[in-house]
């Protein structure tokens, strides 16, 4: 590789020199004010490309964001990959992302990074589609995780054994899950382990035992687009956007762009773009509700 990128930089330079280049002379001080100006020419190159990663609830939105993005500056290109909020705090602190993905707020030990809210979420509990199971109050989902209640039949369904689903260690979900329920990880008796939002709603929408949490916005959309999962009240209130939307549903959260200090213009273009008119019928139109 390394002398692929020698033999690149000989050929642009005999072209660049012309016929200096042909003359040691005069070629050794042209080559090296080519040599010189390389590295600012690709650092320049790499402000035109953004890195975003983290928050698997988040992704989907930023890859969208990025769409509208890269055609709004067509010289752009934005990459962006899951991982879970703490892969975005970690890859945003040690330069490996431009910007992290964090589906909750900061915390006073992550104040070396800076947040900017994008849109505001919850997370829903969710069933099977043929659950009979309508509402549960915060007692009744701290029995099932704990696995104090273990049988559907306790809470009025059928004669079948509960499959507690549990996000996996990193994921934001569970951060405010267990926050929320006043839980610790450990006291959770989970019998499977996911980490996408996607895996947890295939998951549950294949078992008909099985109950799950993931995001408000993403559980609203699959249950109207593939039909396999509901939602559940939660002491009495819908899990939907509107409830989120005024503050009546209580297991809320924003959802966060995060950053070091100093990043590139482009960056800087990025997260003023989702404040954006735009950005924001993109934030609607993925199930979430704006700022």
């Amino acid at each position: 590789m390394k002398l692929d990128t020698q033999k690149s930089f000989l050929f642009i330079g005999s072209s660049l020199c012309g016929s200096a280049f042909k003359r040691a002379a005069y070629a050794i001080p042209c080559l090296l004010s080519l040599a010189l100006s390389f590295p600012a020419v690709a650092k320049e190159a790499e402000k035109k490309k953004l890195n975003l990663s983290g928050s698997s609830t988040i992704a989907p939105l930023a890859s969208e964001f990025a769409k509208a993005f890269e055609k709004k500056f067509p010289e752009t290109r934005v990459d962006v990959q899951s991982g879970g909020s703490s892969r975005g705090l970690s890859d945003a602190r040690s330069g490996l992302s431009d910007i992290g993905m964090v589906s909750r707020d900061l915390t006073e030990k992550e104040a070396d990074l800076q947040g900017t809210p994008i849109a505001y979420d919850g997370i829903a509990m969710i069933v099977h589609k043929d659950n009979p199971l309508l509402d549960l109050n915060d007692k009744q989902v701290v029995a099932i995780y704990t696995g104090k209640i273990s049988n559907w039949k306790d809470l009025g369904g059928s004669d079948q054994e509960i499959t507690v689903v549990n996000k996996a260690e990193g994921r934001s979900t569970l951060e405010l899950f267990l926050q929320f329920f006043v839980l610790k990880n450990s006291d959770i008796k989970a019998k499977m382990i996911v980490g996408e939002n996607e895996q947890a709603i295939k998951f549950v929408g294949g078992n008909k035992s099985a109950i799950g949490y993931v995001s408000v916005g993403t559980a609203e959309y699959a249950s109207k687009v593939s039909k396999t999962i509901r939602t559940v009240r939660l002491n009495g209130i819908d899990a939907n956007l509107q409830n989120v939307k005024n503050k009546t549903y209580p297991l809320r959260r924003t959802l966060n762009f995060v950053n070091v200090k100093g990043v590139s213009e482009t960056a800087q273009k990025f997260l003023a773009f989702v404040k954006d008119p735009a950005a924001i019928k993109i934030i609607e139109d993925q199930f979430f509700v704006p700022l």
